[in-house]
């Protein structure tokens, strides 16, 4: 059936290249009042404003009042850790005692503990509490999603987790983009051995190749679990096979962005210890600042320098890093939120940073990220006035309804897929 949807007071439609957004250019989004939007067969036909939707009326069209609310692309979280098992809520109480990330991770605390409840999870426990989790993020807006590994630290349980995300992106209306992450720590066994391990990690990345189970590789760029020189062989060798790349980068310690630059990462993500110099490399290489936050809000340290960057002329995406230590949230609404309130960014290049930018740090950029002629029609309605007053009235979810290639998939906040 076709859809037309008019009298819509505020599209944003993010028209323009399908290409990273830099700098300045993040300010600059068409903004529609009056507009309507035609969908045919799963793509955008028609964008305008006024009565030119009439033209495309017909017996079988599906006609909404857009009235009073906010149309946006459909949001994209392009840095989650989808596929776990477990939470960690008994570690609270250590944080609140001053325990560190890293004092928590050499307690045995931390990644490590998930990945003993992950490797002791079955496949469908895995499915379950990702599908779960997925709901919510459509709830809120989200229809595609980074789903990276990295729990398990054998072959067996990062297979198996890859193995969870890849038939959810088949059988969910969020479509999911994989990236192995065997390189997230060293795993009990391997204590003492990080050599081996990282042998074991080369290893793994030609099965998962071999298995088509992964498109990225990433590695957690931090002293005291892999460092520079190390992460550096990891990434070499997984695009030697043909991986694309990203980094976990200058998270608590920097030296992870210059890393991205030489190797000409898709992404480096956290970024919250870069500095001036670090970012006008980022900016230069055109490697994509994907920043997180909602893990800095929740480790209680200092932001990313969002301002810094834009002004400097990187591209920034935004994302929830969704996992079940530094940051137990997958709210996308509250990361857009903690964006203007705490780095300063301007709603609309919140909305280039959630949209385009996280299209082109997961390689969709020609088919979402923006309410385009011939593009996927993914898209939200927002129970609200316009873009603003989504990341002025924070911790609700404004989401109306959501489609995904045109077809209804939330309705007045319920799942209907």
């Amino acid at each position: 059936m076709d859809l037309i949807i008019y009298n819509i007071s505020q599209l944003v439609t993010m028209r323009g290249k399908n290409a990273l957004r830099c700098g300045i250019e993040m300010q600059k989004v068409e903004i529609l009042e009056n507009a309507y939007i035609v969908i045919k067969n799963g793509k955008f036909l028609s964008i305008g404003m006024g009565e030119g939707y009439s033209q495309y009326l017909n017996d079988d069209t599906n006609l909404l009042n857009g009235k009073g609310y906010l149309v946006t692309p459909g949001l994209i979280d392009s840095h989650t850790h989808l596929v776990h098992y477990g939470s960690r809520e008994h570690e609270l109480e250590m944080k609140l005692n001053g325990f560190s990330y890293m004092d928590i991770l050499n307690k045995g605390g931390g990644i490590l503990y998930t990945v003993a409840q992950t490797r002791a999870a079955s496949f469908d426990q895995l499915y379950l509490k990702a599908k779960k989790s997925l709901d919510e993020m459509l709830r809120l807006g989200i229809t595609c999603v980074e789903a990276k590994s990295g729990y398990g630290l054998n072959l067996e349980t990062e297979i198996k987790q890859l193995e969870v995300a890849k038939k959810l992106n088949e059988y969910h209306p969020i479509m999911i983009k994989s990236t192995f992450l065997g390189a997230h720590a060293i795993p009990f066994e391997y204590k003492e051995k990080k050599d081996l391990y990282i042998e074991e990690v080369l290893k793994m990345l030609e099965v998962i190749k071999e298995k088509d189970l992964a498109e990225y590789c990433d590695v957690f760029c931090q002293d005291g679990i892999f460092d520079r020189e190390e992460s550096k062989r990891i990434l070499i060798r997984a695009k030697e096979l043909g991986f694309k790349l990203k980094i976990h980068a200058d998270e608590m310690s920097s030296g992870g962005s210059h890393l991205a630059c030489e190797l000409t990462c898709v992404s480096a993500d956290h970024l919250m210890t870069s500095t001036l110099n670090d970012i006008k490399n980022l900016a230069n290489h055109k490697v994509i600042t994907n920043l997180l936050p909602a893990t800095t809000f929740n480790l209680n340290k200092d932001y990313a320098l969002a301002r810094l960057m834009i002004d400097n002329n990187c591209g920034v995406a935004l994302s929830s890093d969704y996992n079940p230590g530094s940051c137990p949230s997958l709210n996308l609404q509250f990361v857009m939120y903690l964006a203007t309130n705490k780095m300063k960014m301007l709603p609309i290049e919140v909305m280039t940073a959630v949209t385009m930018n996280g299209a082109c740090s997961i390689n969709l950029e020609n088919e979402k990220g923006s309410i385009d002629i011939g593009k996927d029609a993914d898209f939200v309605i927002f129970d609200a006035p316009n873009l603003n007053y989504i990341m002025y009235h924070f911790g609700i979810n404004h989401v109306k309804d959501v489609y995904i290639k045109g077809k209804c998939v939330v309705s007045d906040q319920k799942i209907c897929y």
